[in-house]
C-alpha cells in the first residue's frame, strides 16, 4: 500500500489516479481547489472510506499548501508518492495577442506550484519507502518535438517543469528521491478535448505502471505514459 497525494484530483487524470489508486489498495490523498463540488471524489469516499481524504487545496496558495501538509501529518507519518497533476491550458492567444497576466498565471500553476508542493512535502517524502515525485508534463514542453508552434504559454510553462524537475532530481539524488515528468498522452478529457486518443482509464493505467516500475536510475527522466523516453 503506497501513501500517495494528489493534486487537480476532482476530474480527469486526477480523479482517474484517485480512483485506480484506491482500486489496488493504496492511502490517498485527493487535493482539489472546491471539495464541496468534487461529486465524483466523495463517490469514491463512499466506497473507500477512511482510504480517501479530499482536501481544500489551491496549488497557488502558500497558505493553502502548508495546511494540505498539516492534514496529511496527521494522518499518516510519511508520503511515498506525490503526484502534481493539477495544470492549465494556458490559452491559445497567438503571438501578437499575448498578454502578461496570463503568461504569469500559466506559469504559476503548471510550473511554480509543483516545485513549491513538492518543497512543502519534502520532509513526508524522505520518510517514504521508494518515495517518488512525479509531475504530469506534457511532450508540448518538449523544445525539440515543437515543429507546430503557437500555445506559448502552456509549452512554456511546461518546458520550464521539465527543467525545475531536473534540477529536483539532481538536489534530491543522494536522499533516494526519485523525481520524474511524465506525459499522459492525448487524452479524452475536459482539457485535451474529446479527440483525444486515449481514455482516462487508458492513460492512467500507464502512468502508474511506469511509476511502480521506477528505478534511481530513472530520476531527472522525462517519460510517456508507455514508459517511451521523452526528448527534451
Amino acid at each position: 500500500m503506497l501513501r500517495v497525494f494528489i493534486t487537480g484530483a476532482n476530474r480527469g487524470i486526477g480523479l482517474g489516479l484517485a480512483g485506480q489508486c484506491l482500486q489496488r489498495g493504496d492511502r490517498v490523498f485527493a487535493g482539489c481547489r472546491n471539495p464541496e463540488q468534487a461529486t465524483e471524489l466523495h463517490r469514491l469516499q463512499d466506497q473507500h472510506g477512511d482510504r480517501l481524504t479530499v482536501l481544500p487545496l489551491d496549488v497557488t496558495d502558500q497558505s493553502a499548501i502548508d495546511s494540505a501538509v498539516t492534514t496529511v501529518e496527521g494522518f499518516v507519518d510519511g508520503l511515498d508518492l506525490l503526484v502534481n497533476n493539477a495544470g492549465v491550458g494556458g490559452g491559445e492567444d497567438p503571438f501578437g495577442q499575448l498578454a502578461e497576466e496570463g503568461l504569469i498565471d500559466t506559469f504559476r500553476v503548471n510550473a511554480v506550484a509543483p516545485i513549491l508542493l513538492a518543497q512543502a512535502m519534502l520532509p513526508l517524502l524522505k520518510k517514504g519507502q521508494r518515495p517518488v515525485i512525479a509531475s504530469v508534463t506534457s511532450r508540448m514542453g518538449s523544445i525539440a518535438d515543437n515543429g507546430s508552434g503557437g500555445y506559448y504559454a502552456y509549452r512554456a510553462s511546461k518546458a520550464a517543469l521539465n527543467m525545475l524537475h531536473k534540477s529536483l532530481a539532481v538536489d534530491l539524488a543522494q536522499q533516494g528521491i526519485i523525481t520524474v515528468v511524465l506525459h499522459p498522452g492525448w487524452v479524452r478529457t475536459d482539457m485535451g478535448g474529446q479527440g483525444g486518443r486515449l481514455s482516462v482509464e487508458e492513460s492512467v493505467a500507464g502512468l502508474l505502471q511506469v511509476v511502480d516500475g521506477l528505478t534511481e536510475t530513472d530520476s531527472g527522466r522525462f517519460f510517456d505514459w508507455r514508459g517511451k523516453k521523452v526528448p527534451w
